[in-house]
């Protein structure tokens, strides 16, 4: 008996076949503009934790009465 081929590729994972996919349904402009909006995203939602984190620790913190 004889043992089953093995694969010589690796499956591709979802996020490569979405690529894929995004390259053949759009121009590199498009691509570009998607991946610069989420990036914006991203960043926006990084900059709100650290205003929360900032309100935490002033909240935290005596005031000072001069």
């Amino acid at each position: 008996m004889q043992a089953a081929p093995v694969r010589a590729t690796a499956i591709p994972s979802f996020t490569t076949a979405l690529r894929a996919v995004e390259s053949l349904l759009m121009s590199g402009g498009q691509r570009t503009a998607r991946r610069n909006a989420w990036t914006s995203v991203l960043e926006d939602r990084r900059r709100a934790q650290d205003r929360v984190e900032a309100q935490r620790v002033l909240e935290r913190t005596p005031a000072v009465r001069l």
